[in-house]
């Protein structure tokens, strides 16, 4: 592949000044001309984006020619979104991210992203058309969560379209994703937590203990393993979950949900002791079913060794208990938030809360539980008065008024 550099005078400023600035020029695959009957030479002119420098140029050039020497251009001018759509799931994010999201980018591509902007080309989607698909797709009664995720996608992948070449801006850098309800988190008291586990079946009595007192996610639960519970020190260590089936593929075994989420969780003796004798139930449930068992190492598993689904623990067991204590039905995921408001109502630090939930910051802890930490500032106040003016302190300020 050939390629050069090309300086020229560009219009002229509103000075009258005169302008230059360079161009790139390479060989495309050669055209097939209809009226000559052969191919004949495509040569693409390309304006270097400002600043447009040689040194700019001399850069845009052996990317283009990477690019066609690599099979991967795409002519910017008239490729559309769909295209370029390939090509950004091939060249950067498969490997990238984990087989759930890549299911998930696959997902919002085909089925809301693509029928609205693919056939259109890259280079001519614009702020309007970005505007366009949110509220196209508000209006179809998409959640507000699935638009914020399809909004997220496009920008990314344009957004690589401008560090690649093929765009100089985000044409959805304005675009405001929608704003996403969150859904009222409802925590049970001690005393409603001990109701719940008298009315829980004696075989689910382990799992739900451990739900309310790790914060573990039900995925995470249901790919709990024998191997990464360590005994001595009291741990639990999350290396994987069980997702759900999506879009026609299987459930299986998949990576935590985030890399902060995949980190160890701390039992407490109670908990530990419930799960050893239900692992002494399993022992005997694996020699009642002989070699119908299938041995995965689960610590929650069906007779026959397989992994539960997630909707008979929910349905089945979850709701049924809760009704069955004459309690309100409340999410599986509350477990989660009554574990991190019991660790606060007992002044557990919000480090530790952090870490026990494994939230990537102790900011993320405060965005979600800040409301059920303790309000200090009056005490923080009295102490402040007392460093200034000793234990006296309010007998002094009665004084002075």
């Amino acid at each position: 592949m050939r390629g050069s550099i090309v300086r020229r005078a560009l219009k002229g400023a509103g000075d009258g000044k005169q302008v230059s600035g360079y161009y790139i020029v390479y060989d495309l695959p050669a055209k097939y001309d209809a009226a000559k009957g052969h191919y004949v030479r495509n040569q693409k002119w390309e304006s270097v984006p400002p600043p447009s420098t040689r040194r700019h140029a001399e850069r845009l050039l052996a990317e283009r020619l990477a690019q066609l020497h690599a099979g991967s251009y795409l002519e910017p001018s008239r490729a559309p979104l769909r295209d370029f759509a390939d090509l950004w799931l091939e060249k950067y994010a498969l490997g990238q991210v984990r087989p759930a999201t890549m299911e998930q980018y696959h997902w919002l591509l085909d089925r809301h992203i693509l029928p609205v902007l693919g056939d259109k080309p890259l280079c001519s989607i614009n702020p309007e058309d970005a505007h366009g698909l949110r509220s196209a797709k508000m209006a179809d009664g998409l959640s507000p969560q699935s638009v914020k995720h399809l909004l997220r996608l496009l920008r990314q992948m344009l957004g690589h379209a401008v560090l690649w070449g093929y765009l100089r801006a985000n044409p959805c850098d304005s675009v405001k994703a929608p704003v996403v309800p969150r859904h009222e988190m409802d925590c049970l008291s001690p005393a409603e937590v001990r109701l719940f586990l008298a009315h829980v079946p004696a075989s689910w009595y382990a799992f739900f203990l451990t739900a309310v007192t790790t914060g573990l996610r039900m995925g995470e639960m249901l790919a709990m393993k024998w191997d990464n519970l360590s005994w001595h020190t009291a741990r639990y260590h999350v290396k994987e979950m069980w997702s759900r089936p999506r879009d026609g593929k299987e459930a299986g075994f998949a990576p935590p949900k985030t890399a902060t989420s995949a980190q160890p969780v701390d039992l407490t003796p109670t908990c530990l002791e419930a799960l050893r004798g239900h692992r002494q139930r399993q022992a005997q449930e694996k020699l009642e079913a002989g070699e119908k068992y299938t041995d995965l190492g689960l610590v929650f598993a069906t007779r026959t060794g397989s992994p539960w689904d997630h909707r008979n623990v929910t349905r089945r067991y979850f709701e049924s208990s809760l009704r069955a204590a004459g309690l309100r039905v409340i999410r599986f995921h509350d477990l989660r938030h009554t574990c991190a408001s019991l660790l606060i109502a007992q002044g557990e630090s919000p480090k530790y809360v952090q870490r026990q939930l494994r939230h990537a910051s102790s900011q993320m802890t405060f965005d979600r539980y800040g409301h059920l930490f303790p309000d200090t500032h009056h005490e923080v106040t009295r102490r402040l008065d007392v460093t200034l003016f000793g234990d006296d302190a309010p007998a002094r300020q009665v004084m002075a008024t």
